[in-house]
């Protein structure tokens, strides 16, 4: 009997389980980062002795037996009195009770398929400065199979201590090893648990769309602490919304996912920006170029430290499946780390061919990555690709790619000086950028406004965080815009005029280019909650390509 739904009030953590919660039926949710191969277990093996011409039979119940400690039960499904289930010895018989040799007869033998897999919490959820915690499934039967890394899932089962490891051997420092035997599991999307509408959000949403300048208005919303980098700011705001993945029937998989990279000079707010992508974005995992592998970013074959078993372990941008990768100090990654990391950004899966596991793994996530010049500071004597020092082949994978200058202007360092001591200023009315809505998510509906107070002009307005999350993730969730036959004509010209220029380009133009127009025209229609996307989208999504390009 499977059981679904949540056991108490709602679903648990890994974090959450304790020594109160043994023995007890659990319902936890997290990120499957660890999936064993599956195996046989002998449930009662058939043995025949040549000397005596006699069969013998023997069942094995060991302490991942679900069934352990009840009470025993006919082939009728009536209880037997008396009999409880209780641990057997698991040595295999190789000779009977007066010595004979035994052949094992596995065609009369039953086994039963077993998998172990290691649930993660997710990485949303995991309490900042601290390590997500893990906690040990094991899958018997017909569940086995059911996951692969990287899924998110919710599983439910009975939490139990095991007084021996995983190679057999009892425990002698008193600390047993814990696992949740499985009874049920069920695939889950990205967790919007976060987000609480009340009844008026959806209304305001949609008179907020109604706006001409509806992208201006959330782009000054992303970072309201950061002045300027306006272009920037709505390029983040299309990657949140993203476009719309295609899966052709030849079997073509045509991503929606908007990459972008920020190459620029040091303190010109790139670890800034991508920060505030982050806290707006429903999943986003954050990794560092230096700290970084190519198989900690894509996926991992490692042995199991006590039974030396291979075993399939999920990467950065498997976790960020549907979701959000930061990459901070995107030029401090090593070559082969890099090379790690084409197939994920294009064609959206990781596959892995290693120590006899073959597998192809979900990453459907946009990528958000930040970058110094080659020299430290942009050299303008040198050209763009002697600056950025990445190959065409890994920077034709972004669909926007901006060079961030540090230019000595005095009207432009007023502002910013002032934009900057404003926020320190009022800061305790304001709030943070990156604040939480925890507090707030049961609260009732608040303005969608946050107003400066040193200008409190209608056009400087910006969005609240919280406000602007449900936006995006209404918007992103409920519209799959179709390109119209103006837009498609449309495209195709600017596309033709954008390969015979002979410009110095930031980026290469090719296929990759047009696809990115498309990404970014059908985006802009989400924000608009337009079914169809329209010469105006195409008109924006163009600007925007124009000046990551030439700017």
């Amino acid at each position: 009997v499977a059981l679904t739904g949540p056991v108490g009030a709602s679903p648990s953590s890994p974090r959450q389980l304790t020594s109160a919660s043994l023995r007890q039926l659990v319902c936890v949710e997290g990120v499957a980062t660890k999936v064993s191969t599956i195996k046989p277990k002998v449930v009662q093996s058939v043995h025949y002795c040549p000397t005596t011409t006699q069969h013998s039979s023997r069942e094995y119940i060991d302490a991942t037996d679900p069934h352990l400690g009840l009470n025993a039960v006919d082939t009728t499904g009536r209880e037997i009195p008396d009999r409880v289930i209780h641990i057997t010895p698991s040595v295999y018989p190789t000779k009977d009770k007066e010595g004979h040799a035994l052949e094992t007869e596995y065609g009369l033998s039953t086994f039963k398929d077993h998998q172990t897999i290691v649930l993660q919490e997710m990485p949303e959820k995991a309490p900042m400065g601290q390590l997500p915690r893990s906690v040990e499934l094991v899958l018997d039967h017909d569940l086995v199979d059911r996951i692969k890394p990287g899924d998110r899932v919710r599983v439910v089962g009975t939490y139990r201590a095991l007084a021996v490891s995983s190679n057999g051997q009892q425990s002698s420092s008193g600390v047993f090893r814990t696992v949740v035997l499985v009874n049920h599991v069920q695939t889950i999307g990205v967790s919007t648990s976060r987000l609480h509408f009340h009844e008026n959000d959806v209304p305001n949403i949609k008179e907020l769309a109604a706006q001409p300048n509806i992208l201006d208005v959330l782009g000054r919303s992303v970072a309201p602490s950061i002045h300027g980098h306006d272009i920037i700011k709505k390029a983040l705001v299309l990657q949140l919304l993203a476009g719309v993945e295609k899966n052709l029937e030849n079997g073509t998989h045509l991503r929606g996912d908007i990459n972008i990279l920020m190459v620029g000079d040091p303190s010109t707010a790139k670890s800034q920006l991508l920060r505030s992508a982050m806290t707006i974005a429903p999943l986003a995992v954050s990794t560092t170029g230096k700290g970084s592998s190519g198989v900690g970013l894509t996926a991992a074959v490692t042995s199991d430290p006590d039974t030396r078993e291979r075993r399939l372990e999920a990467g950065a941008m498997v976790l960020a499946d549907r979701g959000l990768v930061c990459v901070d100090e995107f030029d401090k990654m090593g070559e082969n780390d890099r090379v790690a990391i084409h197939e994920a950004m294009e064609q959206q899966t990781v596959t892995i061919a290693k120590a006899g596991i073959h597998a192809s793994l979900n990453a459907r996530c946009a990528v958000l990555a930040a970058a110094n010049p080659v020299y430290g500071q942009y050299d303008r004597r040198r050209k763009i690709q002697e600056n950025i020092g990445l190959p065409d082949s890994l920077l034709s994978r972004f669909d926007l790619l901006f060079v961030v200058l540090d230019q000595m202007d005095p009207e432009t360092d007023r502002l910013i000086a002032a934009h900057v001591i404003g926020g320190h200023r009022y800061r305790d009315d304001d709030g943070e950028d990156d604040e939480s809505d925890d507090d707030q998510e049961h609260s009732p509906p608040q303005s969608i406004w946050q107003r400066r107070r040193r200008n409190a002009a209608t056009n400087e307005d910006a969005l609240t965080h919280d406000f602007l999350r449900k936006y995006l993730h209404y918007a992103k969730s409920r519209v799959s815009p179709v390109l119209t036959e103006a837009a498609r004509e449309f495209i195709a010209q600017k596309y033709a005029e954008m390969r015979s220029r002979q410009d110095d380009r930031t980026l290469p133009i090719t296929a990759r280019s047009l696809e990115t127009v498309i990404r970014l025209a059908t985006a802009h229609a989400k924000a608009r909650l337009n079914a169809t996307v329209e010469h105006e989208d195409c008109v924006v999504a163009m600007d925007l390509l124009s000046f990551a390009l030439y700017h």
